[in-house]
């Protein structure tokens, strides 16, 4: 099957959870976890879960683990991704992930260098990969670095992927 075959296949319902990672942002200031949830309102999937926990490993897994009561097809992380002592969002998630999508962090990378950031693109640590049938997507916390994922990465292959992995 074509990748335009995969991607004319009847829309499927997606149910997502949004966590974000801060040790400092709040419901009110959490610019970034809002714009997730509403590109993916405005595509049309269902936000089931949403969070805003700690940068630290029992509160990340924590807060995935809390997902399975609500059994989503996507989990997106946003902040902990830097370089700093604090952010352990990727040391924390990987070792969960069955199948890394490792084409996610190097595209997300090449865009932000070609389109944003230029050299400090090597900065980031995005990632995504496959835990408990779902997948998981983790981006840097800036709303900028969240559009750039949703927009160019995140939704034009989102239910190709569920569909992957629900096969």
């Amino acid at each position: 099957m074509s990748l335009t075959e995969h991607r004319q296949k009847k829309a499927i319902s997606i149910s997502a959870a949004v966590i974000t990672v801060s040790d400092t942002r709040t419901e009110v200031t959490d610019k970034s976890g809002m714009k997730m949830i509403g590109y993916l309102e405005e595509a049309g999937h269902k936000v089931s879960f949403y969070k805003i926990c700690k940068d630290d490993k029992r509160s990340i897994l924590t807060a995935i683990n809390d997902t399975d009561s609500v059994e989503v097809d996507v989990v997106l992380l946003n902040g902990g991704t830097g370089l700093a002592q604090r952010d352990i969002t990727i040391e924390t998630i990987t070792p969960l992930f069955t199948k890394e999508i490792t084409g996610f962090g190097e595209l997300f990378r090449y865009l932000s260098y070609t389109e944003d950031i230029g050299s400090a693109a090597i900065l980031s640590r995005a990632t995504a990969g496959v835990y408990k049938d779902r997948v998981i997507f983790s981006t840097p916390g800036s709303t900028g670095a969240v559009k750039l994922a949703m927009e160019k990465l995140i939704l034009p292959e989102l239910q190709h992927i569920v569909n992957e992995i629900r096969k």
